[in-house]
């Protein structure tokens, strides 16, 4: 499944230096749905050793790990939600991608001069997420507007929308992020094609500075600090945006290759399969499974079989991080 997280923040906090220090981990675009768009999109390997080790235990020709995409989009200014400094543009952008990685400087280095002239952490988140309710704004008012006529005319699927629409619509208002609104999984499917920023998943990304002094932030939310100039928690930022989209890996090995590939926490098994190829899911006999420590631990799937240590799973398994399957069709 194709993931994108684009990378969000002011100019000049360290952002294009994060993402040029992450490419460079970046894979071979052959191996995955690829092409080279504006913004930059830069394809990263999720760390992983369990691929490598089963890659030797097979002997495997090719290894080929988890990916994620990453997004670099232009730095984002007050009053982009109007227009401001490209920034219909780059909101579109941010639109188009399935979690946000928001870039916050929390070091202070008089060379690298801030937007506002000074280091304030706790400012800049605001200023950001104040621009991305806006836009949201704009977006249910007019969806708000459009429903009008049908609303007169006591249209069941209208009132249920515009009811969703005001509950988004309050939180908006009182300047919070529309994910506060606390929306069922029927709701956010109902206006899923409005693809609203403060509905996606929000990392914040502290840069940091082991050179200068680094101001102390408290973030609400999930965070993780990174040094781009002396590249440290790079790995950790990679696996916890894997964790923000609620994903999890299983994994396939033989001779030909070892892979490692990315399903929803919670897939069953003919879900799960439909990683590998569409026709896994209305085909699906039964899937031979072995956990990842066991599998290792038998050193190879012959004798894994002889202990009893792979299981027989029908269409209700659910797929576990680490699984080692082999699918039946």
């Amino acid at each position: 499944m194709s993931l994108s997280i684009g990378i969000v923040g002011l100019p000049n906090v360290g952002k294009s230096t994060l993402f040029n220090a992450l490419t460079k981990k970046s894979v071979p675009a052959e191996n995955y749905p690829f092409c080279t768009i504006d913004p930059s999109v830069g394809i990263v390997p999720v760390p992983d050793e369990r691929i490598w080790k089963l890659s030797e235990l097979s002997k495997s020709a090719k290894t080929i790990p988890a990916v994620i995409e990453f997004v670099d989009i232009a730095g984002l200014v007050k009053g982009a939600s109007k227009g401001e400094g490209l920034g219909n543009k780059f909101l579109t952008n941010i639109r188009e991608v399935d979690a946000i990685a928001h870039v916050v400087r929390t070091f202070i280095d008089d060379s690298v001069i801030h937007v506002d002239e000074k280091v304030n952490p706790k400012q800049d988140i605001d200023v950001i997420n104040l621009e991305l309710i806006l836009a949201d704004m704009e977006v249910v008012l007019k969806r708000m507007s459009s429903l009008e006529k049908d609303l007169k005319k006591g249209d069941k699927e209208a009132i249920t929308l515009n009811s969703i629409l005001e509950k988004i619509k309050k939180v908006l208002d009182e300047e919070k992020m529309a994910n506060n609104a606390s929306l069922n999984e029927e709701e956010k499917n109902k206006i899923k094609s409005l693809n609203l920023l403060t509905l996606k998943p929000m990392l914040y990304v502290l840069n940091v500075s082991e050179a200068s002094e680094n101001k102390s932030i408290e973030v609400s939310g999930r965070y993780v600090k990174v040094d781009p100039v002396f590249g440290n928690g790079f790995d950790d930022l990679i696996k916890e945006s894997y964790n923000l989209l609620g994903l999890e890996t299983f994994l396939t090995t033989g001779e030909d290759e070892t892979r490692a590939w990315t399903i929803k926490i919670g897939s069953t098994a003919p879900i799960a399969g439909m990683a590998i190829h569409t026709d896994f899911k209305d085909k699906f006999i039964r899937a031979e499974v072995i956990a990842y420590e066991k599998l290792i631990e038998a050193g190879s799937f012959v004798k894994a079989k002889e202990k009893g240590w792979v299981r027989t799973e029908g269409k209700e398994y659910i797929v576990k991080d680490g699984d080692v399957i082999e699918f039946l069709i």
